[in-house]
């Protein structure tokens, strides 16, 4: 890390399935102030993983959704 504080905040997470894109805007996360990395926990993360397999399920070419 590089030293920056880690302070609470919002994302956007996206993923390319070859066949789809998925976009999820307003994912909790925590942002440094810094540097601007970006971390999301493990609930968030089984969220978003849900929310792929839908997509992935749905054979849309664009999914966009907000957390």
């Amino acid at each position: 890390m590089c030293g920056g504080h880690k302070e609470p905040g919002h994302t956007t997470f996206s993923t390319d399935l070859g066949d789809g894109l998925v976009v999820v805007r307003h994912v909790p996360a925590l942002i440094c102030d810094q540097c601007g990395e970006e971390w999301i926990d493990n609930k968030t993360a089984q969220q978003l993983e849900g929310i792929v397999l839908e997509a992935r399920q749905k054979k849309h070419q664009l999914e966009v959704l907000s957390l």
